[in-house]
Protein backbone atom coordinates (compact mmCIF):
# COMPACT_ATOMS: atom_id res chain seq x y z
CA UNK A 1 0.00 0.00 0.00
CA UNK A 2 1.36 3.59 -0.83
CA UNK A 3 0.73 6.22 1.25
CA UNK A 4 0.47 9.95 0.01
CA UNK A 5 2.07 12.56 2.19
CA UNK A 6 2.10 16.21 2.46
CA UNK A 7 3.23 19.11 4.53
CA UNK A 8 3.95 18.32 7.56
CA UNK A 9 3.53 14.72 6.73
CA UNK A 10 7.06 14.76 4.95
CA UNK A 11 8.40 16.01 8.28
CA UNK A 12 6.69 12.94 10.05
CA UNK A 13 7.54 10.46 7.38
CA UNK A 14 11.44 11.60 7.40
CA UNK A 15 11.83 11.23 11.42
CA UNK A 16 10.15 7.74 11.47
CA UNK A 17 12.46 6.56 8.65
CA UNK A 18 15.52 8.48 10.84
CA UNK A 19 14.14 6.45 14.41
CA UNK A 20 13.51 2.64 13.03
CA UNK A 21 16.58 1.73 14.21
CA UNK A 22 17.24 -1.47 11.65
CA UNK A 23 14.99 -0.56 9.54
CA UNK A 24 12.33 -2.91 10.43
CA UNK A 25 9.04 -0.62 9.04
CA UNK A 26 7.58 0.04 12.63
CA UNK A 27 9.47 1.86 16.32
CA UNK A 28 10.10 0.27 19.17
CA UNK A 29 9.19 2.03 22.41
CA UNK A 30 12.71 3.20 22.85
CA UNK A 31 12.31 4.61 18.61
CA UNK A 32 9.84 5.71 19.97
CA UNK A 33 10.52 8.32 22.07
CA UNK A 34 13.89 9.27 20.19
CA UNK A 35 11.04 10.12 17.72
CA UNK A 36 8.87 12.43 19.93
CA UNK A 37 11.75 14.29 21.41
CA UNK A 38 12.91 15.16 17.47
CA UNK A 39 9.58 16.40 16.46
CA UNK A 40 8.21 17.97 19.49
CA UNK A 41 11.52 18.81 21.44
CA UNK A 42 10.51 16.52 24.80
CA UNK A 43 11.08 13.25 26.53
CA UNK A 44 7.41 11.39 26.51
CA UNK A 45 6.61 10.26 29.72
CA UNK A 46 6.03 6.58 30.43
CA UNK A 47 2.23 7.09 30.70
CA UNK A 48 2.50 9.01 27.29
CA UNK A 49 4.43 6.58 25.57
CA UNK A 50 2.36 3.80 27.49
CA UNK A 51 -0.79 5.12 25.73
CA UNK A 52 0.66 5.41 22.18
CA UNK A 53 1.96 1.33 23.15
CA UNK A 54 -1.25 0.28 24.20
CA UNK A 55 -3.53 -1.45 21.92
CA UNK A 56 -0.45 -1.88 19.39
CA UNK A 57 -1.19 -5.26 17.65
CA UNK A 58 2.74 -5.76 16.51
CA UNK A 59 5.78 -5.81 17.64
CA UNK A 60 5.66 -1.71 17.52
CA UNK A 61 4.10 1.25 15.85
CA UNK A 62 3.56 0.89 12.51
CA UNK A 63 4.61 4.03 9.81
CA UNK A 64 0.55 4.77 9.19
CA UNK A 65 -0.34 4.53 13.07
CA UNK A 66 2.43 6.97 13.59
CA UNK A 67 1.89 9.51 11.27
CA UNK A 68 -1.84 9.31 11.93
CA UNK A 69 -1.10 10.24 15.82
CA UNK A 70 1.95 12.85 15.09
CA UNK A 71 0.10 14.33 12.70
CA UNK A 72 -2.82 14.88 15.20
CA UNK A 73 -0.71 15.64 17.83
CA UNK A 74 2.02 18.65 15.67
CA UNK A 75 -1.59 20.32 14.89
CA UNK A 76 -2.55 20.69 18.34
CA UNK A 77 0.67 22.47 19.00
CA UNK A 78 1.44 24.47 16.08
CA UNK A 79 -2.44 25.37 17.37
CA UNK A 80 -1.23 26.17 21.06
CA UNK A 81 1.77 27.57 19.88
CA UNK A 82 0.22 30.20 17.45
CA UNK A 83 -2.62 31.14 20.66
CA UNK A 84 0.92 31.47 23.18
CA UNK A 85 2.38 33.86 20.50
CA UNK A 86 -0.17 36.22 19.95
CA UNK A 87 -1.12 36.30 24.06
CA UNK A 88 2.76 37.77 24.26
CA UNK A 89 2.28 39.69 21.30
CA UNK A 90 -0.23 41.30 23.45
CA UNK A 91 0.90 41.25 26.79
CA UNK A 92 4.18 43.51 26.05
CA UNK A 93 4.89 43.68 29.53
CA UNK A 94 4.83 39.80 30.74
CA UNK A 95 2.48 39.66 33.44
CA UNK A 96 0.62 36.62 32.39
CA UNK A 97 -2.63 38.67 31.80
CA UNK A 98 -3.93 40.96 29.74
CA UNK A 99 -5.71 44.64 30.56
CA UNK A 100 -8.06 46.48 28.38
CA UNK A 101 -4.99 49.13 27.98
CA UNK A 102 -2.99 46.07 26.34
CA UNK A 103 -5.37 44.75 24.18
CA UNK A 104 -6.18 48.49 23.24
CA UNK A 105 -2.58 49.28 22.38
CA UNK A 106 -2.28 45.55 20.26
CA UNK A 107 -5.56 47.18 18.23
CA UNK A 108 -4.09 50.14 17.98
CA UNK A 109 -1.08 49.26 16.32
CA UNK A 110 -2.83 45.95 14.36
CA UNK A 111 -6.10 47.18 13.60
CA UNK A 112 -6.49 50.87 13.91
CA UNK A 113 -9.86 51.57 11.79
CA UNK A 114 -11.83 49.09 14.87
CA UNK A 115 -13.54 51.58 17.27
CA UNK A 116 -12.20 51.99 20.93
CA UNK A 117 -15.71 50.62 21.91
CA UNK A 118 -15.66 47.72 20.33
CA UNK A 119 -12.78 46.69 21.30
CA UNK A 120 -14.23 47.81 25.01
CA UNK A 121 -16.67 45.37 24.20
CA UNK A 122 -14.62 42.58 22.78
CA UNK A 123 -12.25 42.65 25.82
CA UNK A 124 -15.64 42.72 28.77
CA UNK A 125 -16.47 39.67 26.52
CA UNK A 126 -13.07 37.79 27.11
CA UNK A 127 -13.09 38.85 30.83
CA UNK A 128 -15.59 36.33 31.84
CA UNK A 129 -14.96 37.35 35.54
CA UNK A 130 -15.09 41.21 35.06
CA UNK A 131 -12.06 41.81 37.13
CA UNK A 132 -10.23 43.74 34.36
CA UNK A 133 -7.66 41.09 33.32
CA UNK A 134 -7.71 37.90 30.39
CA UNK A 135 -5.87 35.74 31.77
CA UNK A 136 -4.06 33.11 29.29
CA UNK A 137 -7.13 30.58 29.84
CA UNK A 138 -9.65 32.81 29.02
CA UNK A 139 -7.73 33.89 25.80
CA UNK A 140 -6.83 30.67 24.56
CA UNK A 141 -10.66 29.55 25.90
CA UNK A 142 -11.89 32.60 23.06
CA UNK A 143 -9.20 32.12 20.61
CA UNK A 144 -10.46 28.15 20.29
CA UNK A 145 -13.95 28.35 21.09
CA UNK A 146 -15.46 31.12 19.93
CA UNK A 147 -18.71 30.75 17.01
CA UNK A 148 -19.24 34.49 16.56
CA UNK A 149 -16.86 37.10 14.95
CA UNK A 150 -17.40 40.23 17.83
CA UNK A 151 -16.16 42.67 15.47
Amino acid sequence: MELQFSGNNDHILSVFHECDEGKKGYLTRDDLKVAVVMLFGYKPSKYEVDQIMKGIGGPGVSLEHFVSLMTTKLAAVDGDDEIRQIFMAFDTTCRGFLTLVDVQKAFSNVAPHIPSHRVQKVFSEIDRDGDGRVSYRDFEYMMKYSTEDAL
